[in-house]
């Protein structure tokens, strides 16, 4: 799907109120050289933390930098009001949650800047990182003019090692990594502590050339969450584009994935996420080698399930063989379709 970066629409703006620096900011605004996208989902606390955090910076106040959320249908919150006041703040809410990719896709579409920011909600940025990112960035466009993805150092809560880069996956290297602790099946370390050229980073914390990412028609909307920072990153290589890691900027990442409980409907679409990547990018043979192991996997955990008396999970586990069997026969769009219903019934649930 192709990503149309157009100038956002005037009501962006019109959300700027009145006052006596409201003239100088609103110029400011008009072009922006930075733009940080937030997709928020149930995180509205974070999202507000993250964003008087990045609003303090003297970049955001003179509009050197402008900040869009998007919402994936999140239960409304006094929050979401605040924020919506906000100078140099934009958001966009959604009636359904149409995925990580597309959210994304939309923050971008409504942004001005030359680059990208993406920021989940759960980031802490250590001071001086947004002016680091924002120079960077100058930088870049001067001296780099095919640098189109950049990832940065991360550390957990506890001020430990968050790994953020790895190598393309393959079905061997999939496997064989299973063995390892969590945290590290996806990612690798990289050594050096100089910007360095690396296969691909991690989505959480990303900067991204507006050129670079309308070139590739934004992020794949295939991916409904998980992987497709990975898919940009060989997209982006392929097309010319260079990928790179800055150890000098660090943000705090507080929240992922290895350092939380993996309910069916999150295995549900992580595997669908690595099914879509094997799909596009591995031999076919490799593709249903996989599927017939995410297939075992779902009907084992389905039976498990059911033995302990659990029928929502069982029943998230039956949709999950439903949707290597619709990807196994190319129905791309019926395996979304299910995945979008078992994450539509989780937020029924939740919300009940």
């Amino acid at each position: 799907m192709a990503l149309l970066l157009a100038p956002p629409p005037a009501r962006v703006l019109e959300r700027i109120p009145a006052g006596r620096n409201s003239r100088r900011v609103r110029a400011a605004l008009e072009t922006p050289r930075l733009s940080v996208i937030i997709v928020n989902y149930r995180q509205w606390h974070e999202t507000a933390k993250l964003v008087r955090q990045l609003r303090a910076d003297p970049l955001v106040r003179d509009g050197a930098v402008e900040v869009i959320i998007v919402d994936n249908h999140s239960p409304a919150s006094r929050l979401m009001h605040k924020l919506r006041r906000l100078p140099a703040v934009s958001l966009r809410r959604w009636n359904k949650n149409h995925g990580f990719a597309r959210a994304v896709n939309e923050g971008c579409r409504l942004s001005r800047g030359d680059w990208f920011l993406l920021l989940n909600p759960d980031i802490e940025l250590t001071p001086g990182f947004l002016r680091g990112a924002f120079d960077l960035a100058e930088t870049l466009s001067q001296r780099e003019p095919r640098a189109g993805v950049l990832g940065f150092r991360l550390r957990n809560g506890d001020g430990s090692r968050q790994l953020s880069t790895g190598r393309f996956p393959t079905l061997l290297g999939t496997l064989a990594r299973l063995l390892l602790p969590r945290r590290r099946r996806k990612y690798q370390a990289v050594p050096a502590e100089t910007r360095s050229r690396v296969p691909w980073v991690t989505g959480c914390c990303l900067l991204v050339r507006r050129q670079c990412l309308e070139e590739l028609g934004g992020l794949d909307e295939e991916f409904f969450l998980y992987y497709e920072d990975v898919d940009l990153c060989r997209r982006a290589a392929a097309c010319g584009w260079s990928t790179w890691f800055e150890p000098k900027l660090t943000a705090v990442h507080y929240h992922p994935l290895h350092l939380r409980r993996v309910p069916a409907v999150l295995r549900l679409v992580t595997r669908h996420s690595l099914l879509t990547y094997g799909r596009k990018h591995w031999p076919g043979w490799q593709f249903n080698v996989l599927a017939r192991i995410i297939r075992a996997e779902a009907w084992a955990r389905r039976v498990w399930a059911r033995l302990r008396g659990d029928p929502v999970q069982a029943g998230v586990f039956l949709e999950m063989g439903n949707v290597v069997e619709d990807l196994v026969k190319g129905e791309v769009e019926g395996a979304r379709r299910r995945l979008r219903a078992a994450v539509k019934d989780i937020d029924v649930r939740a919300g009940a």
